[in-house]
């Protein structure tokens, strides 16, 4: 082997072999590669972190049957809570020895170890606002307000400097504090800061006093109020007018600063990405133009705001970075995709356990998730004794609650050729069609699953319908069956039947005749559906032209003397049916009165056709 250990926790491989014969002088490889152990599990801070949240995991696992009722959802908020504390404990305590590192090397390494602990935490708050809060409407907004004020604080380190200069509103970064304020929605430290301003410049106090007043003004949901979000949506659109107003009146013309703010608070999306350096990444531009454009965003649409507001920060001038790609799967309210970008990105498995086990504690990765369970599918794959065995009873225990699932499963199951499986889940879809009266898409199934029994019933069905109602659902289909319809003989019947109907609209009348008395001779058309293609032929007899002719005639008078008589070939209650009722003895009336007729005028034709 070309593994050795070095000095201390070090581990060295040789990677270059001399080929030639070995040499005494010249060294057998120049190059020499050095491995490390994890660094994250051997940081005393970062053992610090798994030791604490190994508490609130233990914790989390023996208070679960007590997780019931209301109290379930705030218990979960709060254990989110603790575990996001320790992150920013640990995080808070790697800046110290970041900013002490007395070497360049060991500096920058605890400068990574607190951006990596920063994303776990920003991470870490988004799912347990959206996921676990579960905020609604309203109080979402308060929420991303919360967040990003959290996770973007260099405001407050300005702050401190402007506030503790001797005159904060000459100070340089005087505007720019001003600025960030008011894209965080701190409005009222924001009047504060402009009350400095119109002090110090009396020329600009009536403008800061406007200013300060739309700011005191603007409507926004404060937890326990109790007015409803249209309350709330009529008030800020007055406001919004007041601001709009104000702007178009020219009332900070002489002011670029104070135009600036009055356009931000306007929602207007220009102003906003003229301030990029002070929004400083895209999920603070997408929390700001939230508050000031959209206050009572719902959660279903956070995706597109946020999917925009990227696009429109980066400006394609640049690529989405793997925490971008994490927090957008979460705008999206793709679980999956959150904790698979997460096991890419990050360098420890810590994060993604405890946020996998809190999330599944939420009830939110429960076995019928639309993904999780095609992650099962993989894994049985490659398990080379039972793998397929304990597929089919993965697979059988899969709820098929959507046809899209349900084509998924389809899907899969065809790629591994499980053919019961997929006569199974085709016949059990074909049965729900049948109960919701979709017999177009029954049919479809039952054809998939190759299943003639119950393409039959299905086939029965349609030819009742089309006798209740006169026409028939879902032509499209019925019109491409293809080598399909041999699948059984009802099936066989129902796409002949149909191409009958199709050559009598085309007036192809000869075609029609053969193929109505076709279906009659062959056996092939249910005895109980004889008097219905009987009644079809009854134009076709009544034309001027003869269509029949007299030894078809013939053929169609034995099957109406068959279907009428006492004795049929086959036992069949419609027989007595169609003694007994008037309607039906009239229908049987016209038709021998038809093919009597016709029967005369064909014997006629083909004596002058062989006279001539």
């Amino acid at each position: 082997m070309c593994f050795d250990w070095g000095p201390g926790e070090m581990l060295v491989c040789e990677t270059s072999f001399n080929k030639k014969e070995k040499s005494e002088t010249a060294p057998n490889c120049p190059f020499i590669y050095i491995i490390w152990k994890d660094v994250d599990v051997y940081s005393h801070i970062l053992r610090k972190l798994f030791n604490e949240s190994h508490g609130i995991f233990v914790g989390l696992q023996r208070i679960e049957e007590e997780l019931t009722g209301k109290s379930r959802k705030a218990q979960l908020v709060r254990v989110s809570k603790n575990y996001r504390s320790v992150i920013r404990a640990c995080m808070e305590e790697m800046h110290q020895f970041a900013i002490a590192a007395k070497d360049p090397a060991s500096g920058r390494q605890f400068s990574s170890q607190v951006s990596i602990l920063s994303a776990m935490e920003l991470i870490w708050n988004l799912c347990e606002i959206l996921f676990i809060e579960v905020a609604p409407a309203g109080p979402l907004l308060l929420h991303l307000l919360d967040w990003v004020r959290l996770h973007v604080c260099e405001v407050d380190s300005l702050s401190a400097d402007v506030l503790g200069s001797e005159n904060p509103s000459k100070h340089e970064s005087f505007w720019n504090l001003v600025t960030v304020l008011v894209l965080q929605g701190r409005l009222d430290e924001a009047r504060q800061m402009l009350s400095k301003e119109a002090d110090a410049s009396p020329s600009s106090a009536g403008m800061c006093r406007i200013l300060g007043d739309l700011m005191r003004t603007m409507p926004i949901l404060s937890p326990g109020n109790s007015q409803t979000l249209a309350e709330l949506e009529l008030k800020w659109q007055r406001w919004r007018e007041e601001c709009e107003r104000h702007l178009q009146d020219g009332t900070f013309a002489s002011s670029p600063r104070l135009e600036s703010l009055c356009k931000i608070m306007l929602g207007d999306e220009a102003a906003l990405l003229e301030q990029k350096e002070l929004l400083s990444n895209w999920y603070h531009f997408l929390v700001t133009r939230l508050l000031y454009s959209h206050p009572t965003v719902k959660p279903i649409d956070l995706h597109f705001y946020a999917q925009s507001s990227l696009d429109m920060f980066l400006g394609g001038e640049s690529s989405p970075e793997p925490l971008d790609n994490i927090l957008m799967a979460a705008f999206e309210f793709d679980i999956h995709q959150v904790i698979k970008e997460c096991s890419i990105a990050l360098s420890n498995w810590w994060f993604v356990a405890h946020l996998t086990d809190l999330l599944d504690h939420c009830r939110l990765l429960q076995a019928h998730n639309l993904y999780l369970w095609q992650l099962g599918v993989d894994y049985f794959d490659y398990c080379p004794e039972l793998g397929r065995v304990s597929l089919e009873l993965h697979i059988e225990r899969i709820p098929l609650n959507t046809e899209q699932k349900a084509l998924k499963v389809l899907r899969i199951c065809e790629q591994r050729q499980m053919t019961e499986q997929v006569r199974s889940i085709c016949k059990i879809l074909a049965m729900k069609a049948v109960r919701n009266n979709r017999l177009g898409s029954a049919l479809s199934w039952s054809i998939r699953a190759k299943d003639a029994a119950f393409a039959t019933l299905v086939s029965d069905r349609f030819l009742r319908d089309y006798c209740e109602r006169g026409c028939f659902s879902d032509l499209d289909l019925i019109d491409n069956l293809g080598p399909a319809m041999m699948l059984s003989d009802r099936l066989t019947f129902l796409g002949k039947y149909r191409e009958f109907h199709r050559l009598y609209g085309e007036k192809r009348f000869g075609d029609a005749a053969s193929l109505l008395l076709s279906l009659m001779t062959s056996q092939i058309a249910p005895r109980s559906f004889w008097m219905t293609l009987l009644t079809d032929a009854l134009p076709l007899l009544e034309q001027k032209q003869v269509i029949f002719s007299a030894e078809q005639t013939y053929e169609l008078m034995r099957c109406l003397e068959d279907l009428t008589s006492g004795k049929p070939e086959r036992a069949d209650p419609d027989a007595q049916r169609l003694q007994d009722d008037d309607i039906e003895t009239t229908k049987v009336e016209m038709l021998r009165l038809a093919l009597a007729r016709n029967l005369a005028r064909a014997i006629i034709r083909e004596g002058s056709l062989e006279g001539s």
